[in-house]
């Protein structure tokens, strides 16, 4: 409880892990708030189905707060204004910052009278859209910050965040954001596409990242090195040469 886990991709596609963690803490029974910003909810309805998990079951029942940022998108910039007693999460469009996204993970996220769940989750897939939106990175790494504040120490309950990261690239203000978020982080799982290229057998690898040094200033993070393949149902993780190519 209180973990801030950081999902962190290069070269590679790190969306498996946002689909574990969504199906493993429904399974678990916690209060789930998804800001998905990269695909629809079919797309995450499918995948979750194939790992056993029914999100349409899980809205019907209050268990997950589904926000789907590219209809929402839409329907602020084309579609009919806003009544002003419901505001959109994604006002930010046309404001400077964060503030109303924050507010609806919050409210979403509050236990009221008679909740049963485990705990509350954040999920946010994925939080470099914020920047190609439009938003500041500062007001991005406030909104991160209030909710690690209110999710985390408030409300005893986690957050997994998934940014794309590309060490040769030239966009600045995303490399900023991934870097803070990696310092604040008690967790981070780095998915890498292998610098070979292709293969068949090994669709990359990942780092563990345990960051002791968030508690204790003198303490080295340890790091773990694993490859792995993507099948339809699951994830195979191996040591690094132990692949099926390989053996």
């Amino acid at each position: 409880q209180g973990k801030f886990t950081l999902l962190r991709d290069t070269r590679t596609d790190g969306s498996f892990l946002v689909h574990h963690f969504l199906s493993f803490y429904l399974r678990a029974g916690c209060k789930v708030c998804f800001v998905a910003l990269l695909q629809s909810f079919s797309h995450y309805s499918i995948v979750a189905q194939k790992l056993g998990v029914s999100l349409a079951a899980a809205k019907e029942r209050g268990q997950l707060v589904f926000l789907e940022g590219l209809k929402s998108c839409l329907d602020l910039v084309f579609g009919e204004e806003e009544q002003p007693e419901q505001p959109s999460p994604l006002q930010f469009l046309s404001t400077s910052d964060l503030r109303a996204l924050f507010d609806f993970v919050r409210v979403s996220l509050t236990p009221s009278d008679g909740d049963s769940w485990k705990g509350p989750v954040l999920l946010v897939d994925d939080l470099s859209v914020l920047l190609s939106l439009g938003a500041a990175p500062v007001a991005v790494l406030d909104f991160i910050h209030y909710c690690r504040m209110t999710v985390c120490y408030q409300l005893k309950g986690n957050i997994v965040v998934l940014v794309h990261s590309n060490e040769d690239s030239e966009d600045e203000e995303n490399e900023l954001v991934v870097n803070s978020l990696c310092h604040h982080s008690n967790l981070i799982l780095w998915a890498e596409g292998l610098a070979t290229g292709f293969c068949k057998d090994v669709h990359g690898q990942i780092k563990i990242i345990r960051r002791l040094s968030l508690r204790q200033a003198a303490e080295q993070d340890p790091v773990q090195i694993y490859q792995y393949k993507i099948q339809d149902r699951n994830v195979t993780f191996f040591a690094r040469g132990m692949s099926a190519a390989v053996l």
